[in-house]
């Protein structure tokens, strides 16, 4: 037994198996104007809204990094380094300013779109670096809450979930572009000076 409908410009023909049970056999889709489930439920049918995608990572990323830099140094010069050498890194003076230096200019590259990919290694090792030598023994989540007292909420050390946020970001970046009003964009459109 087999039997056919039309739903919104979509076509099925459904048939009952040997056990009764109600299967569809073929189904084809006609798309008739913007306003279909498909272009609703996945951006990548919205070219022109999907481009745009790429923003809010770059702000989001660049100005979390740059507010983590400028947070270090605000502490002074030495402070940083002394948290690096009490955990046990080398050079810890170099390896600090290093960090600081990478946060606040990689983030500004970031959150301006300009050489996002050349930005994003020395970023992605800073949170590798993060991750293996301060978060991984506190475990995944980032957010710890141990108790809620007269003086607000207490949480415990932070895991490693943030860093992976922020490494995953900057991989949809790297691989999917920086997206519109980007120095990347506008390199990436001026016309090359060679014949």
């Amino acid at each position: 037994m087999s039997m056919e409908f039309a739903l919104n410009s979509r076509h099925a023909t459904v048939f009952q198996n040997k056990n009764g049970v109600r299967e569809m056999e073929s189904m084809s889709y006609h798309e008739e104007g913007p306003r279909t489930w498909h272009r609703l439920l996945y951006p990548s049918t919205r070219p022109s809204l999907a481009r745009w995608a790429p923003i809010p990572l770059r702000l989001i990323v660049g100005y979390g990094f740059m507010e983590h830099g400028f947070a270090k140094a605000a502490r002074g010069f030495d402070a940083f380094p002394a948290i690096l050498s009490a955990i046990g890194l080398p050079a810890p003076h170099l390896l600090g300013w290093l960090t600081i230096t990478v946060e606040i200019l990689g983030g500004l590259a970031v959150l301006l779109g300009a050489l996002v990919p050349l930005a994003s290694i020395p970023m992605a090792i800073v949170l590798l670096t993060a991750i293996f030598t301060v978060h991984l023994p506190y475990g995944f989540s980032s957010i710890k809450l141990q108790a809620i007292t007269a003086a607000g909420a207490q949480f415990g050390p932070p895991g490693y979930e943030t860093d992976l946020l922020y490494l995953a970001c900057l991989l949809t970046l790297v691989l999917g572009g920086s997206g519109p009003l980007s120095i990347d964009r506008f390199l990436a459109k001026r016309p090359s000076g060679r014949t």
